[in-house]
């Protein structure tokens, strides 16, 4: 046991914690002895760094000598807290940083409690501790909210800490006064922006991290306790204003989208010159024509210096624009996530933030006028696009993609785009689109979300580029590789093979390039995480904080619609020429295509048929909607047995055409069972029949043969009959069972009732909706994403102590040309590894 502890213990991260000193010594001396005497963290994973910015008091004096073991690092001016932290963070040879103000002292678990987070939770970039008083009795930080105008705000500050902040969950921006930052992507941001100098730049960190698809954190067993605003004493509270007002203003032109920008941006800077004028309780009619006197009053106006700050904050602001621009520049692109996607993290968006009643008013005027209800409540724009016609007549992909255009845009924009030129939807109350090659792109770069099936990817190329900032949701319920193994039977083998790995390249692109993905069966998915865990996307990050790989890989089958069927019309029985309405109809409710087995159905009627001359076989479509879908040799093949057989128009019947999906219902309801028999073979094991599903809507008992996820389904609910591959014998008599077996047929259409409750869209669906609520970019596609590692940074003892005693075992091993083969090795290596981050 001590042995495991030991190996954990040395698998942990070094932290390097900053502090930033300006003129309160005893302050960041009593927060370093803390560090040194109370933390709960190896030493020897401990770095401390203590900035003085320029105190000119003796400050950096004080410190040297109470606290030898922290590197101090003397600033040539007062960089501010910005600045201090990235001076600090540029010297530090830690992967974790910990942030925290030198008016501050952690608890005993400050750092280990965070370090579990990031270790433990991969898309974690930044994680934002608990912050109480210096007595523990108040709140100091527990949660960050931000309005609409770019203010950011400690939510439930000062009131009394009664335990109910103390769950974990993600915020915004967590605050600097505590705040541990993957070094890494600290780095990769450009750390904090030293033009906030302070105040705010803990907001914009937040604001860009979570923009680029990382989590901010809060912990609440990382906890720390703040002298608050310590480091603000002898500060006039103008100044105070001053800086906040700037600085929102700078951090939401960096950080919202074009389309937000346009609207908050100059409704953010008249909401700052009311809140300076009534803040100053300036009279803001003075200078009104109406008001001249007999003789014009020139005489120079006291203007409070609070209100000064407003007005000089926006002057300064347009100032800073040019450089602005090019960090905003940089952050759009950048960005992964939409507005709309933060919005639940600004907790209250619209809130006024200060109770001033000439303010007030003009919050609600500018809210209105600029219409900022709906920029701040825009619904997510997801576009769902498939390769299949979308018409009345639809087949399974457009079916899927129909529904989850449908359940999705209850609460989304959604766009629902078809590549195939057969668009003629029925009436729906989201937008259904074709698009060509060459118009798909302008889809794609309206979504916030994309979720594509098949070979769509192929279509648009700048969603497989390395640097695609979109999020994609890739539909792999069809494997379409295995398909083609079956259906590329009658090609010759040279042409099959190409097409086999046409195909495969084309799903392993989508493994590669998805933020989500959606399968269709358990089977499927042990199926699709052996391809993600051969392309490298399972990786110790991920399995480490999800070992379920359910936020990568869900679970999503076919489904059903949630109201039963309801007849609409006449169909087969005493429609139908040589079906009568007392007839046993069973039901084929499909295609007809390679990988199926309708030869031994046919044998099994037609030996069923001997002893029951009501049984009828129906089968619903035998001409695939998509004209791009050519017919399989197995559909001529069927047709010429049921001749052979004497079965044609007497006991099996041809529906030649395809049945509209709004009308399936009606067929459905003439059945009696529903059928679907297959061979056995690979692409059985993986396959999700979806015609299957259309029999639990409507109640129909089923016969399957055995080897798929459905037989296991049907099996174990007791909904119908198995049977074995290619046994015609059985198969007549599981079918004799289910139609004139009337107590097992009832019990049959009992069963499915709660089965079919579990397959509704709306249920089936829900890992989907669950992720576009929060969409964010794959664990593995974030950038700065290099693990905690448990070896140590360059430029430690500890390196070295490693690489000297490598050194001695290699001269030992081999003398110098050992060591010569192993150092260019490493080289190689390293020069991989960063050709692999570019």
């Amino acid at each position: 046991m001590r042995q495991a502890w030991v190996v954990v213990e040395a698998n942990l991260p070094v932290v390097s914690v900053i502090l930033v000193n300006y003129r309160s010594a005893e302050d960041t001396i009593t927060c370093l002895r803390a560090l040194r005497d109370d933390l709960d963290y190896p030493a020897d994973k401990l770095e401390v760094l203590c900035v003085d910015n320029a105190s000119g008091d003796g400050s950096a004096e004080r410190i040297r000598a109470a606290a030898p073991q922290v590197r101090l690092i003397e600033a040539g001016s007062n960089l501010g807290f910005a600045g201090g932290c990235n001076l600090a963070a540029r010297e530090a040879t830690g992967q974790v940083l910990a942030l925290l103000n030198n008016d501050a002292r952690p608890d005993r678990a400050w750092v280990r409690a965070a370090v579990d987070v990031l270790r433990g939770e991969p898309t974690v970039g930044a994680v934002a501790s608990k912050v109480l008083d210096w007595e523990g009795r108040h709140v100091d930080f527990v949660d960050g909210g931000l309005t609409w105008f770019g203010m950011g705000y400690k939510r439930h500050a000062g009131q009394v800490d009664d335990g109910s902040h103390d769950a974990p969950r993600d915020v915004l921006f967590g605050t600097g006064s505590a705040l541990f930052v993957r070094a890494e992507l600290f780095a990769a941001l450009g750390g904090f922006d030293e033009r906030f100098f302070m105040f705010y730049e803990d907001v914009d960190l937040g604001w860009r991290l979570n923009l680029r698809g990382w989590r901010v954190r809060y912990e609440p067993r990382s906890l720390a306790y703040h002298r608050h605003h310590a480091s603000m004493s002898g500060i006039a509270s103008s100044r105070e204003h001053y800086l906040l007002e700037r600085n929102a203003l700078a951090a939401l032109y960096k950080n919202v989208s074009e389309e937000t920008l346009a609207k908050a941006l100059p409704a953010a800077m008249g909401l700052a010159v009311r809140r300076a004028t009534a803040r100053g309780e300036i009279d803001p009619t003075q200078l009104e024509i109406t008001r001249r006197g007999e003789t014009e009053d020139d005489s120079p106006v006291p203007v409070d210096r609070s209100a000064l700050a407003g007005m000089l904050a926006i002057d300064q602001f347009v100032e800073l624009l040019p450089s602005l621009k090019e960090s905003r520049e940089q952050e759009q692109r950048a960005r992964v996530r939409t507005d709309a996607d933060l919005v639940p993290l600004m907790r209250k968006a619209m809130e006024p933030a200060y109770p001033l009643p000439r303010y007030l008013a003009a919050h609600d005027a500018l809210v209105e006028a600029f219409e900022l209800h709906e920029v701040f409540g825009r619904p997510r724009k997801i576009a769902v696009i498939t390769g299949d016609a979308v018409t009345e007549r639809m087949a399974g992909p457009a079916i899927r993609a129909w529904h989850m255009a449908e359940v999705l845009a209850a609460e989304h924009e959604v766009r629902l785009v078809s590549v195939n030129d057969r668009v003629d939807p029925p009436e729906t109350g989201f937008d259904v689109v074709a698009a060509t090659r060459r118009e798909l792109g302008a889809h794609v770069d309206w979504a916030d979300i994309v979720v594509l099936q098949g070979h769509v990817l192929e279509m648009v190329p700048a969603l497989k580029r390395v640097d695609s900032t979109k999020i994609v949701v890739c539909d792999v319920y069809d494997p379409m590789h295995l398909e083609l193994l079956e259906q590329g039977r009658d090609t010759d083998d040279e042409r099959r093979a190409k097409d086999l790995a046409g195909v495969t390249e084309v799903l392993n692109s989508q493994l590669q390039r998805g933020d989500f993905f959606l399968c269709a069966s358990e089977r499927q998915r042990h199926f699709w995480l052996g391809h993600l865990a051969s392309l490298g996307r399972l990786t110790p990050g991920l399995y480490d904080s999800d070992p379920t790989v359910r936020s990568l890989l869900s679970v999503v089958p076919f489904g059903l619609p949630s109201a039963a069927p309801r007849r609409t019309g006449p169909a087969i029985k005493g429609t139908r020429p040589g079906i009568s309405a007392d007839d046993k109809v069973v039901l084929w409710a499909g295609g007809v295509y390679s990988w199926f087995d309708p030869l031994t159905l046919l044998r099994a009627v037609h030996r069923l048929s001997a002893e029951h001359s009501d049984v009828r076989l129906f089968f619903l479509g035998m001409k695939h909607p998509n004209p791009d879908v050519p017919e399989m040799g197995m559909a001529g093949q069927t047709r010429a047995l049921a001749e052979r057989l004497g079965l044609t128009d007497k006991f099996a019947f041809f529906n030649e055409t395809w049945v509209p999906y709004g009308e399936r219902q009606n067929y459905l309801l003439d059945a009696d069972c529903g059928v679907t028999s297959h061979f056995e073979h690979v692409e059985t094991t993986f396959a999700f029949r979806t015609r299957v599903l259309d029999y639990l809507w409507s109640g129909l008992p089923v016969v399957t043969t055995d080897g798929d996820s459905f037989a296991d389904l049907v099996r174990g609910e007791g909904i119908g009959v198995v049977v074995p591959a290619e046994d015609p014998d059985a198969l007549a008599a599981a079918l004799e069972k289910v139609l004139y077996d009337e107590d097992f047929a009832a019990e049959c259409r009992r069963r499915i009732g709660p089965v079919r409750e579990r397959f509704t869209w709306e249920s089936v669906l829900s890992p989907l909706t669950e992720f576009c609520r929060d969409p964010r970019p794959a664990a593995d596609r974030l950038s700065a994403t290099a693990p905690l590692s448990r070896a140590p940074r360059p430029g430690t003892g500890e390196a070295v102590r490693r690489d000297l005693a490598l050194l001695r075992e290699y001269l030992e091993a081999g003398g110098p040309v050992e060591v010569a083969r192993r150092a260019s090795g490493r080289l190689r290596r390293l020069a991989g590894e960063r050709l692999r981050g570019r």
